[in-house]
């Protein structure tokens, strides 16, 4: 047992004085880098042109690591209530326009990105176009591009019939009444009719939805004009039911045409077209001198966040997916027409403002001027809720229209201001 401690030392000992006489190790290629975060949502094709550019920012900026949290609209909204609530959001995120009212109605609620301007650069945007990301007076966020609710028609079948695209209202009573009970003129998802309804009562009325300083500006009047026009649309079989809207009837004929978000262009009318059809972009109805009762607002906006212990690495970030040249070859008009100036030129330069989604993006542009901005509020799901069940109450005779109008108006305010 002595012999086999004896040996065990001198092997120790042995081992030691090999170690000791080894060459210091030599660290090669050390890395340091800074970490900072990335959220968005979105369908898998926004997701992969995304990661492809974050790794195309990542080797421009060797020093800079992106971590990337992503997901579809849904999950991520709920996700990103509860980061906002417990100071976990991500350095940079991509967010809803009505976020910023919620989040930071005293602008302190995301960086201040003006301090931040040596590392982005804001020329690239007009005065008017960031004024949509700021709140007393500090930028919180950078829209991407804009958006509205746009009237899109299927000009084959209206040729079918022999009939001019609709620009009126009579217009489309008229057409219905021609092509009678197989197809409808239009048709459109429940909160594209309440902003196609809201028009109309607009324009009849000569009243605003909502005022200035954010409250109801329409009465009980007003709200029994848009009620007793959604009963007349369906009973003119001017339009379906919201209920019993499908996205597919666009493709197999049985709409003519609808009303959806100018972003979304391509997912609505795209696969009518790739079946032959001719699709075109319709005025916005009503609208034959001056544009009343129609509304835009940022499609989607970046912001950083006020917590970021990162603020120019998010900057530079920032920049990158609003201003490349690489984001532009790479996401191209998927977000919508881009408000930066660089990559409007890069995407022109290389004829790649084309198709649908560009034809409505002129539509707008050329009124742009005259549309209103489009409150919250105007998307509220309470809101859109009960001006559903008010509609289907007067529709199917449970209620008279003043009394709903009435009812209708006192909900309206409880949500607005509760």
């Amino acid at each position: 047992m002595i012999m086999l401690k004896r040996k065990l030392l001198a092997l120790s000992a042995a081992l030691l004085m090999f170690t000791s006489c080894a060459p210091e190790p030599v660290i090669i290629n050390q890395e340091e880098y800074t970490e900072i975060s990335l959220s968005w949502w979105g369908n898998d094709t926004r997701t992969e042109y995304t990661l492809a550019a974050v790794k195309e920012f990542e080797q421009i900026h060797p020093d800079i690591r992106v971590k990337c949290s992503y997901s579809e609209w849904s999950g991520y909204q709920t996700r990103y209530n509860i980061q906002m609530m417990s100071d976990t959001e991500s350095d940079v995120m991509l967010i809803n326009f009505p976020w910023l009212d919620k989040y930071s109605a005293d602008g302190n609620g995301y960086y201040d990105i003006y301090e931040l301007s040596e590392f982005f650069d804001l020329s690239q945007f007009s005065e008017s176009e960031l004024s949509f990301g700021i709140r007393n007076g500090k930028l919180n966020a950078v829209p991407i591009a804009l958006n509205t609710q746009t009237v899109y028609y299927n000009k084959t079948i209206y040729d079918r019939f022999g009939l001019a695209l609709p620009e009126t209202w009579e217009d489309l009573f008229n057409a219905a009444e021609v092509i009678g009970d197989e197809v409808y003129p239009i048709a459109m998802p429940a909160k594209s009719a309440m902003f196609f309804i809201t028009a109309y009562t607009e324009q009849q009325s000569g009243k605003t939805f909502m005022s200035e300083d954010g409250q109801l500006g329409f009465g009980r009047e007003e709200l029994g004009i848009m009620l007793d026009f959604y009963t007349e649309l369906i009973n003119g079989h001017v339009m379906p039911q919201v209920e019993y809207f499908d996205r597919n009837d666009i493709r197999n004929g049985t709409y003519a045409g609808t009303v959806a978000w100018l972003s979304d262009a391509e997912n609505y009318m795209g696969p009518a077209r790739e079946d032959g059809n001719e699709i075109a972009v319709g005025s916005y109805t009503g609208c034959t001198d001056g544009v009343k009762g129609w509304y835009t607002k940022p499609a989607t906006l970046y912001a950083v966040s006020a917590k970021t212990e990162h603020p120019e690495e998010a900057a530079l970030l920032l920049d990158f997916l609003l201003n490349s040249d690489e984001i532009s070859e790479l996401q191209g008009i998927e977000k919508g027409i881009p408000l930066s100036r660089s990559s409007r030129d890069y995407l022109e330069q290389h004829d790649m403002l084309k198709g649908l989604h560009y034809d409505a993006f002129q539509v707008m542009s050329a009124n742009i001027d005259s549309m209103a901005l489009i409150q919250p509020f105007m998307e509220n799901t309470d809101m859109l809720d009960a001006f559903q069940e008010a509609c289907n109450a007067v529709l199917y005779g449970k209620a008279a229209t003043g009394e709903k109008a009435a009812e209708l108006y006192e909900q309206f305010n409880v949500i607005l201001n509760g």
